[in-house]
């Protein structure tokens, strides 16, 4: 069963807790963290990007970079920022987006689950970025950036979580995007321990968001766990900072496709093979798939909903009926030669919070030919897909809205 205990913060004070909170490193580069962070010293983006604050033409990956996160982040705890809470304590956090809240546990999850895998993953993970991830851990001594994981709704649990949320929140905030965040503080011992009990029935959590952070948890946590020679099992580096929510909480978005070129192919050979496992209608708009098994495609400035054949979503693998697998396969495989959608500079991914507009606007301009929309992959889809020892295809999930960084912070001892 897997493992799932509570932990003392380092928290921003309510009244900083606006100024700290900051998107995910993995969501703004470079460039934009800096605009981001102009008459924002707090931003916790100075401690999850901090090449931002080093001469714009240093290696993100350079040792400096990490060693300027690490000062970052002591800076904001000895300026009186952050504070540590006196014990170990359990957390909620809840964001509310476009009208719908989602409630998340917050806690540490077991280094040891994560390489057992009681914890399942769906994606692959790329040597680069563990590394990246696993030397800012390493440096910091912490984690900063809470992993996304779900697990299939527990009744009990959702009652415990309802209860205490009926209460006035410790930092309710709206960040500038609109969505609001709001962090509540489990200190009731009773209610703790309630928890782990609960939670102890709970048979696999799943990586929803957060590969490269949760791969970079469980490598540095195996390093310390070998490099110590009185080791035991409940030292903090054994665990990592994650948000908990129930499957049903949660809300994916489309993650789309654009392709540069159709492969050497004139727009009617192109048409002709997509005959052969697709039905094409021509659109009178902008077309958003409404279900699985439709496939929205832009191209020379005109809509198409490409119906999949039914013989191919019927197809038992929980990987190759996805509607992305089957994208990949006969299209972008067959068809336009792109074999590794992971490393292929002929195509780009754009996540549904940007809307189709983004799509047009891409092809329109000239730089891509086509685009695709698609319709989501479900929360159901990816712990199938995870029990299943499988892997998804390259951007197949776009989970909103996003974990702030900063409002919790682990220390590994």
């Amino acid at each position: 069963m897997a493992i799932f205990r509570p932990f003392k913060a380092y928290r921003p004070l309510p009244q900083y807790a606006l100024g700290v909170a900051a998107k995910p490193y993995d969501v703004l580069n470079s460039n934009e963290a800096r605009e981001e962070v102009k008459g924002h010293p707090i931003s916790f983006l100075h401690v999850g990007k901090p090449e931002i604050d080093l001469d714009p033409g240093i290696n993100i990956y350079d040792p400096k970079v990490y060693e300027k996160g690490k000062e970052n982040l002591w800076k904001l705890i000895k300026d009186g920022i952050l504070k540590e809470d006196p014990e170990s304590y359990f957390y909620i956090y809840a964001q509310t987006m476009d009208g719908r809240t989602q409630y998340g546990l917050v806690g540490c999850a077991s280094v040891d689950d994560y390489w057992n895998d009681v914890i399942k993953k769906h994606e692959k993970t790329r040597k680069d970025k563990e590394e990246d991830r696993s030397n800012h851990v390493r440096v910091t001594n912490s984690h900063s950036g809470p992993i996304f994981l779900t697990y299939r709704d527990n009744d009990e649990l959702n009652k415990i979580v309802s209860k205490i949320t009926i209460n006035s929140p410790e930092i309710d905030l709206v960040a500038l995007d609109g969505i609001r965040h709001q962090c509540w503080v489990i200190k009731n011992k009773d209610i703790i321990d309630k928890i782990i009990t609960t939670l102890s029935g709970v048979p696999n959590f799943y990586v929803a968001d957060g590969h490269h952070r949760s791969a970079a948890a469980g490598i540095v946590g195996r390093e310390r766990q070998k490099a110590n020679p009185n080791h035991l099992g409940d030292e903090e580096y054994n665990f990592f900072l994650a948000v908990l929510f129930p499957a049903s909480h949660l809300y994916i978005m489309d993650y789309n496709r654009i392709i540069k070129d159709l492969n050497g192919l004139t727009n009617e050979e192109f048409f002709e093979k997509l005959n052969k496992h697709f039905t094409i209608a021509e659109m009178q708009s902008r077309f958003k798939p409404s279900k699985k098994g439709e496939i929205g495609m832009y191209i020379e400035g005109k809509w198409y909903c490409l119906k999949i054949n039914e013989d191919l979503l019927r197809n038992p693998d929980p990987v190759e009926g996805l509607d992305v697998a089957i994208l990949q396969k006969y299209i972008n495989n067959e068809i336009l030669g792109i074999e590794d959608s992971r490393t292929s500079k002929r195509i780009d991914f754009v996540g549904g919070i940007r809307g189709l507009e983004e799509l047009e606007k891409r092809v329109n301009s000239g730089e891509m030919k086509v685009a695709f929309a698609m319709y989501p992959t479900s929360v159901e889809e990816l712990m199938k897909i995870a029990d299943a020892g499988k892997i998804m295809p390259p951007k197949s999930t776009w989970f909103e809205p996003k974990l702030r960084d900063g409002l919790f912070v682990h220390f590994l001892d």
